[in-house]
C-alpha cells in the first residue's frame, strides 16, 4: 500500500489506494460537539486531510459516491443525519504575500473572490451572478454572496485561517495589529459570516489553524464559534495514536529490525503530543510518521538517512522566530530552561491578546499551540509542560545554537564538534570533546554572556552535543527516580561503540579548591551510584564521566562502566 506523504486531498487518498488512517470517527463527534466549531493544532498535523475528508463526507455533490469513498471507513457503516446534505464553501488563506498592509489586504481579497467564484460555478449557478463578485473588499464579496445562495444549507470549511497573520506577527507586530484588530479587514470578513449565521445562511462552520492569537483578536466581532482545541474527545481527531502508528510500521516490520524496534524509535522522533489533561493517550505528529515510512529504505531495511523532514524543519524554523515576541529576554530564558530540564510550569491561557501585554505565560501558551511543547500534566493551578519528541529537541538546540553566537559574537565550529564526538562513540575517548567545551564555555564567559551557573553551562554543553546526529541525547532523564545530567544514547540507524553518561558539577571560582575538590567528591559518589541502578545497568557499552568547571576550565574524570 503506498504512502501518502504530502497528501491533503480525501478523494485521491482513497480512490488511488494509498494509506488511510481512519480518523471519520470524529465526523460524528464534531456533528455532535456543535454547529460552529474551531480546532488548532501544530503545523503539518492532518488538517487539511481531514477538511477534505469534511468536505467529501458533507458535499451533496458527493451523494453518489458516498460507498466508494466511505466503505470500509467507521463513518461508512455509521452515517450520520447530515452526510451529503451541504452545499460546502472551502477556503484557506495560505501563500498570502505578506509585504505590507496592501498586499496582505490584496491577496486576501483575491483568495476570498476566488474561492466564492469556484463555489458559484462548481454548484452550477447561473452566469450572470458572477460579475456581481466584482473586485471589492473581502466582507463585501461575503456580502453579496450570501444574497446569491440565500435559501440553500451551506457548510463553512477555513483551512489556516490564520497563517498570513502568523507570518506577520513574528515579522511585524504592529502590521500585524493594524491587519486583524479593531477595523481590520480581517475582522470584517468573520462579522459577515456571522450574521449569515444569524440569518440562517450558514448553517455550519468548522475552522481550523495553528494559534489562537488571530482567532482571540476577532472575538468581539466573531464570538459564535467554539475552540475544541483543548477537548479531551477531539485529543486523536489528528495525529496518530500509538496503535495508528503501528498500522503505519506494519508495512515496513518484515525488516529485520522489526516492529518492537520500529515502534521505539519513531515514538522517540514524532511522539509526545498532548492536547489536554484529561485525554488517555499521546499522539504521533502525522506528518512525521508518514515521511519516515515513505523514506524507509525497505529493500535493505535501512532507516531515512535524516530522521527530520526538511520540510518540517522548515516550517518550525520560520516560527521560532516566534521567540521574539514581547520580552525577548524572557523568552530565551524560557527556552534555555527548556533544553536544560526539558519542561516548564505555567498557567495555560486559551485566550491570547497582544495589545494588552505579552507575559512568560502567554509566551509558554504560545509555542504549545505551535507544538514545540505540550501537555505534561497538571501541577496545581498551572499546567506542566514538556518537549514532546526528538524533533523539537534537535529544532531547540539549532536556535540555541544561533542565539549564542550572535549574543556572544563568537562562532562555534560544528565541524570540530563533530569529529569530537566522533572520537568519543567511537573510541570512547572524551579529550577532544572537553577541549572544544572548555573552549566555548572560556569565549562566552570572557564575552559575559551569562550569569555563570549549572544550568547555563549544561545549556550549553548540550547545545555543542547537539552538533553531531550520533547519539540520542536525553537531559536529565528518570532512571529509576534519579536524574542524570545527559545520557548520549545510541540511535538508529546509527551505531556507536560507546554509549555515554555525563554529570556535570560546577565550582565556583570564588571558593577555590577546596569547593572544586568537593563538587569533584560528590559528582564522582553519585556517578557510581547510577552505574548501580537497574535501568542503568541494562544499557549496553555505556561509559560514565564527570566533568567538572568553573565555567572555563573543564576537568575529566572517568568514573566507570555499565557492567
Amino acid at each position: 500500500m503506498k504512502i501518502p506523504y504530502g497528501l491533503s486531498n480525501f478523494k485521491d487518498v482513497i480512490t488511488e489506494e494509498y494509506l488511510y488512517i481512519d480518523k471519520t470517527a470524529s465526523i460524528e463527534q464534531l456533528e455532535n460537539q456543535g454547529k460552529f466549531n474551531i480546532l488548532l493544532r501544530p503545523r503539518r498535523f492532518g488538517k487539511s486531510l481531514f477538511l477534505s475528508t469534511l468536505w467529501h463526507y458533507y458535499d451533496s455533490r458527493y451523494a453518489d459516491a458516498f460507498d466508494t469513498l466511505f466503505n470500509g471507513l467507521y463513518i461508512g457503516s455509521n452515517p450520520t443525519p447530515l452526510k451529503n446534505s451541504y452545499q460546502m464553501l472551502f477556503m484557506q488563506f495560505s501563500g498570502i504575500n505578506t509585504d505590507n498592509a496592501d498586499t496582505i489586504r490584496q491577496g486576501f481579497d483575491h483568495e476570498v473572490r476566488t474561492d466564492l467564484l469556484d463555489f458559484l460555478q462548481c454548484y452550477g449557478y447561473p452566469d450572470e451572478v458572477f460579475k456581481l463578485l466584482d473586485r471589492q473588499p473581502s466582507s463585501s464579496l461575503m456580502k453579496t454572496f450570501f444574497k446569491i445562495v440565500k435559501g440553500n444549507k451551506l457548510y463553512i470549511l477555513i483551512d489556516e485561517y490564520d497563517h498570513f497573520a502568523n507570518a506577520v506577527l513574528g515579522d511585524n507586530l504592529d502590521l500585524y495589529k493594524e491587519i486583524v484588530g479593531k477595523g481590520g479587514f480581517v475582522r470584517s470578513f468573520y462579522e459577515t459570516i456571522k450574521t449569515a449565521t444569524l440569518e440562517g445562511i450558514v448553517d455550519r462552520f468548522f475552522i481550523t489553524g495553528v494559534t489562537s492569537i488571530t482567532l482571540d483578536s476577532l472575538t468581539s466581532g466573531f464570538n459564535i464559534g467554539e475552540n475544541i482545541s483543548l477537548h479531551k474527545n477531539f485529543n486523536q481527531a489528528l495525529g496518530f495514536t500509538a496503535q495508528e502508528t503501528a498500522t503505519v510500521l506494519h508495512l515496513l516490520a518484515d525488516c529485520a529490525s522489526g516492529l518492537e524496534t520500529l515502534a521505539q524509535d519513531t515514538a522517540r522522533w514524532y511522539n509526545g503530543y498532548l492536547f489536554s489533561e484529561r485525554a488517555a493517550e499521546r499522539v504521533y505528529n502525522p506528518d512525521m510518521v508518514l515521511y519516515f515510512a515513505k523514506n524507509f529504505d525497505r529493500d535493505e531495511c535501512r532507516y531515512p538517512q535524516k530522521m527530520l523532514d526538511a520540510n518540517i524543519a522548515s516550517d518550525y524554523n520560520k516560527i521560532l522566530q516566534y521567540f521574539s515576541i514581547g520580552d525577548s529576554e524572557l523568552n530565551y530564558q524560557v527556552l534555555e530552561e527548556l533544553i536544560t530540564t526539558g519542561r516548564v510550569i505555567a498557567e495555560h491561557k486559551d485566550k491570547l491578546d497582544i495589545a494588552r501585554g505579552f507575559d512568560r505565560n502567554d509566551f509558554i501558551s504560545l509555542i504549545f499551540s505551535l507544538g514545540f511543547i505540550t501537555i505534561r500534566g497538571a501541577a496545581l493551578e498551572e499546567t506542566e509542560f514538556a518537549t514532546p519528541n526528538h524533533v523539537i529537541q534537535r529544532l531547540y538546540f539549532e536556535y540555541f545554537k544561533v542565539e549564542a553566537e550572535q549574543r556572544s559574537q563568537i562562532s562555534i565550529n560544528s565541524g570540530r564538534l563533530k569529529e569530537a564526538v566522533r572520537e568519543l562513540a567511537l573510541k570512547g575517548d572524551i579529550k577532544a570533546l572537553a577541549a572544544e567545551i572548555e573552549q566555548v564555555l572560556a569565549l562566552l564567559s570572557n564575552r559575559d554572556f551569562m550569569n555563570m551557573d549549572e544550568k547555563h553551562i549544561k545549556a550549553i554543553i548540550l547545545t555543542l552535543l547537539y552538533q553531531s546526529k550520533a547519539y540520542y541525547i536525553k537531559s536529565e532523564a528518570e532512571i529509576n527516580r534519579r536524574y542524570p545530567d545527559i545520557l548520549l544514547l545510541e540511535r538508529n540507524p546509527i551505531r556507536v561503540n560507546h554509549q555515554i553518561l555525563l554529570e556535570l558539577k560546577y565550582s565556583k571560582k570564588s571558593r577555590g579548591p577546596e569547593e572544586w575538590k568537593k563538587k569533584k567528591d560528590e559528582g564522582i559518589r553519585q556517578v557510581q551510584e547510577y552505574l548501580l541502578l537497574e535501568d542503568i545497568r541494562k544499557m549496553e557499552k555505556l561509559k560514565a564521566f564527570l566533568l567538572v568547571t568553573d565555567g572555563s576550565e573543564v576537568e575529566v574524570v572517568t568514573v566507570g562502566e555499565s557492567s
